[in-house]
């Protein structure tokens, strides 16, 4: 194989496999169950957490 042929095969086979990583971190996102989860994590910075530790 030549170095024009390794190319041009990561090259496509490349974006397909970024195209369908995508196409499930989307799916998952918006995955009906993960509504809670990612409602929960959005609310962390607003949290007021300002305990005193104990040591």
């Amino acid at each position: 194989m030549t170095h024009a042929t390794v190319t041009s095969l990561a090259l496509s086979w490349g974006l397909v496999y970024f195209v369908c990583l995508f196409t499930i971190l989307v799916a998952v996102a918006l995955w009906p169950s993960s509504k809670a989860r990612f409602r929960d994590a959005a609310q962390i910075p607003l949290r007021d957490d300002h305990q005193e530790r104990q040591p």
